[in-house]
């Protein structure tokens, strides 16, 4: 292949920050990919040595046996701009390059590539080509050239996979390729699915190993290594395991050895009991044995102070380096209950049968009696991870895992923080499309727990509620309630819809239930609850419930029996389960106040665990209906159409680009923007700004008002002030100059006073942009006035905002029916605020540099126009401009990094 000309005498400065990475490959192990530096013309002739002679071929075009003195240099001195090269390492071994050189005079470059034949097939070629346009993006490269020969089609075919529109041309057995390398969508879903499949086998490596090392196994009971491997013999692994002690010949009767190196067979994963001052070294060995996955049980690491945070780092980096993944350090464990691998290499003495629940905990400490509460009501799991101080693997894996494992249907979440809430909000939203992701968050009013801090990020409870929210994970309060849904969605159909049949034989308890329906926002399908009476029969009951089932205006049943003055209530059960497990409907009851899922009302799989149609039980009929109406929001939000973002006319981005970007070039830190700049900046986003002045005197302000038109108002700076009439802050309907000097003069403040034409009747409502440093920015919509700021009534959304999101944003504040003709009044322009907020949401969209902007009030009024046409005007706003903090492109594929 040829080589462009013209930068021989390229330096060799540091790289930009942010280039280097690791990165989970094809097979779901890992690798470590940096730009290229001069100490690296080694490692390329090993790379060189290693590969075939058709590799080499393909490459070079020709029978290169080595590399020149000359083109070694050439190789490994780039500039990091018009020439980048990156390599890909295992350990200390370059196993691939790519590098682009660009073309002189052009927004053109040549890519090229080498892979070590041992590593290929492991998507190598993919990430080098995703991080080489990444960083040819950054430099102003708009294209990719390369020249490919015909037989190598493995080459051809990473080009033409990668998203990217190729035009291509054949001459003398060479395929010419070029290429745009913006980030297209097609380009970015490419990306996500190669992401996908490479995380899920990483975690699929770890969770079925054909054979498992536990070093620190001890014959000490004390011991956690010697608990640990009990627990593997006593599920019945079906592989080999393999205690390693030092000290011991046998270990509850297993042979020991005294090092993992020592051990004949391959060894897929190895789970680490020993001290933390120990992990580094036994973590070498199992470098050396090539060891695919990591379980560290040991603590004394991030939870124990900034030394334990730099030797987790160091874990971490030299795992991933070696291409091993690490669960923990300081974890519960990891479970399996596939009968074809029978896992459970954890600390939980028991753990739940089979069956379709994935569970994921961070705490170590919690995951015991987790597994043990799931286990005692019956929930069969599928696999369960406790990630401890999540160094590596955390939930974001496990959902890229239960996204395409078929043996898992629903899951569970416990979550202390989140390391990457941009990829959790993007995963649970396309996970949850399909199987229910249920999540408990805790830490709400507390800080993050020691092992976690450094690797999680700080996200405000609003931007936690907004992730969920927009990524239709259900959310529930506490770990019973966690259970509670999980049961239901584990063992019962979603609900078509809200309505709700009660069947009991308690009209007091029926009546609660109703109350509970109500209270939840769900409906009633009849008027009354159906009510077999203390002396009823299982044919009522029955009879009863399957009157509910058929009805076309039920959607959900909730089924309450309470003992009898009577023996035989062992019989009502099966009449309970006969109608559940044909019905196309949820069923939940209050049986016998029982919890779980009791044996009368289970239908046992092959394993004897409930299968689908057994009915979950509950200890009172209000956790029925609770868990039946997080199903059933769920439901509907999966039911809902994905949405779609409108094309938005009188958008002119480059104008509002400009007014951004001179702000910053005159204070590269960040400021407010003037009036002007914020009446410019909304203007290019087609959002209507009333007329507005900024005066620091009386005459100044008569002067404005006529530039503007009677009548004005006359609003105060002050912060304490500000939209604040009931403190004289806001001076409204100013008729003339005289109003307008004595509204002056009366106002209680010596800051400058905006004077801003009168708007027409309406609702003053507020939308704002905040920017959230952890996973970017948040549309928020309420109502205005000291009341709603006082309850927080405000509704947070995620970016990117579709219309859908417009329509039920604008319609989740409490205060909501205000806008929509309550108590006879006119229902206002609820499509002109949604355009708003879908203009408002563009423009946090396309500038991350504008940190915040609030425009406040919103006044909007009936669809009828009114004020020159115009049902919705912003009478008021700021702005806030900054260098951008999380709200970039997602950039190329990479691990989270452990800092």
């Amino acid at each position: 292949m040829t080589e462009p000309t013209g930068a021989e005498d390229q330096q060799n400065p540091t790289p930009p920050p942010g280039w280097e990475a690791d990165i989970v490959a094809a097979d779901g192990g890992t690798v470590h990919l940096r730009p290229i530096c001069p100490d690296d013309a080694e490692g390329l002739n090993g790379l060189m040595d290693r590969s075939s002679d058709q590799t080499r071929y393909y490459r070079f075009f020709g029978p290169m046996k080595r590399l020149s003195d000359r083109d070694l240099h050439r190789f490994t001195h780039v500039d990091h701009d018009r020439r980048v090269a990156f390599v890909v390492m295992l350990g200390d071994q370059i196993i691939g390059v790519g590098r682009y050189d660009r073309y002189p005079g052009t927004d053109d470059a040549e890519v090229a590539f080498l892979v070590e034949d041992a590593h290929q097939g492991r998507g190598l070629g993919s990430v080098l080509l995703e991080h080489l346009a990444a960083a040819a993006r950054e430099r102003g490269i708009k294209r990719f050239v390369a020249e490919v020969l015909a037989q190598n089609s493995k080459m051809v075919r990473v080009f033409r996979d990668a998203g990217y529109k190729a035009e291509r041309s054949y001459e003398d057995g060479v395929v010419h390729l070029t290429f745009p390398i913006e980030q297209t969508e097609d380009a970015l879903a490419v990306a996500y699915e190669r992401e996908q499949r490479s995380e899920s086998r990483s975690i699929g490596r770890l969770l079925t190993p054909s054979s498992v090392a536990v070093v620190g196994a001890s014959n000490d009971d004390g011991k956690i290594g010697n608990a640990v491997l009990r627990h593997l013999l006593d599920y019945g692994f079906a592989g080999p395991v393999y205690p390693v002690n030092p000290g011991a010949r046998h270990v509850r009767g297993v042979p020991a050895y005294a090092d993992i190196e020592s051990i004949p067979d391959d060894v897929d994963l190895a789970v680490l009991a020993v001290p933390a001052d120990e992990v580094a070294g036994v973590l070498e060995s199992c470098r050396r044995k090539r060891v695919r996955g990591l379980v560290v049980i040991s603590g004394g690491f991030g939870e124990a102070g900034p030394e334990g945070r730099a030797a987790e780092r160091e874990l971490v980096a030299a795992a991933r380096a070696s291409g091993m993944r690490v669960v923990g350090p300081n974890c519960l464990g990891i479970v399996n209950t596939d009968p074809e691998v029978r896992l459970n290499a954890s600390l939980a003495p028991m753990v739940p049968g089979r069956g379709r629940v994935g569970f994921f905990a961070q705490s170590g400490a919690l995951g015991v009696a987790l597994l043990e509460r799931a286990r005692s009501r019956g929930i069969g799991l599928s696999t369960f991870v406790s990630a401890g101080n999540r160094a590596d693997v955390s939930g974001n894996d496990l959902l890229q895992y239960w996204a395409t494992d078929p043996g898992t249907e629903v899951v569970l979440l416990h979550l202390e923080s989140f390391g990457n809430p941009r990829k959790f909000a993007r995963l649970a939203r396309t996970v949850g499309r399909t199987k229910p992701v249920v999540a408990v968050k805790s830490g709400r009013h507390v800080g993050v727990t020691p092992g976690l801090a450094g690797t999680s990020v700080a996200v405000p409870e609003q931007s936690v509620a907004a992730l969920f929210a927009s990524a239709g994970v259900i959310r529930v309060e506490t770990v019973a309630q966690l259970f509670d849904v999980g049961t239901l969605l584990a063992h019962q159909p979603l609900p078509p819809g809200n309505r709700v049949a009660v069947v009991g034989n308690s009209t007091a308890i029926g009546v609660l239930v109703a109350d509970a329906v109500l209270e939840e926002g769900m409906e009633l399908s009849h008027e009354a609850p159906v009510d077999i009476g203390v002396r009823g029969t299982p044919e009522e009951f029955r009879a009863a419930l399957q009157a509910a089932v058929d009805d076309d205006r039920v959607d959900a049943v909730v089924a309450v029996f309470l003992p009898p003055l009577m023996a035989g209530s062992q019989e009502y059960g099966p009449a309970l389960r006969e109608v559940s497990v044909n019905s196309p409907k949820p069923v939940v009851a209050s049986f016998l106040s029982t919890e779980g899922i009791p044996p009368e009302l289970t239908v046992p799989d092959e394993q004897g665990m409930p299968a689908r149609g057994s009915v979950p039980s509950y200890s009172t009929p209000e956790r029925a209906v609770i868990a039946l109406a997080k199903a059933t929001e769920y439901a509907r939000w999966r039911r809902r159409p994905v949405g779609e973002q409108p094309e938005l006319p009188d958008v002119d981005e480059a104008a509002a680009e400009a007014i951004v970007h001179g702000a910053l070039a005159e204070s590269p830190g960040g400021r407010e923007l003037t009036d002007d700049e914020l009446i410019g900046l909304l203007a290019a986003y087609g959002v209507p700004l009333l007329g507005t002045r900024r005066v620091a005197d009386a005459e100044a302000a008569v002067a404005a008002a006529d530039a503007v038109g009677y009548p004005v108002v006359l609003k105060s700076t002050a912060p304490w002030l500000r939209h604040r009439s009931d403190l004289g802050g806001v001076r409204l309907d100013l008729a003339d100059a005289e109003a307008v000097r004595t509204a002056f003069a009366a106002i209680p403040s010596g800051d400058p006073v905006i004077v801003q034409e009168m708007a027409a009747p309406g609702v003053a409502t507020v939308v704002e942009i905040v920017d959230d440093p952890s996973f970017g920015a948040l549309v928020s919509f309420g109502l205005g006035g000291v009341a709603t700021d006082l309850l927080g009534d405000r509704a947070y959304r995620t970016l990117p905002l579709t219309d859908l999101d417009a329509a039920e944003l604008v319609r989740s504040p409490r205060a909501f029916p205000l806008l929509n003709g309550y108590r006879g009044s006119e229902p206002v322009d609820l499509a002109a605020l949604e355009e708003l907020l879908l203009r408002v949401a563009r423009l946090a969209d396309d500038l991350p540099e504008v940190l915040r902007l609030t425009l406040e009030p919103v006044i909007v009024g009936p669809a009828n126009p009114w004020h020159g046409g115009r049902s919705l005007v912003v009478a008021g706003g700021t702005a806030l401009v900054g260098p951008p903090t999380a709200r970039v492109d997602p950039g190329p594929r990479r691990m989270r990094s452990p800092v």
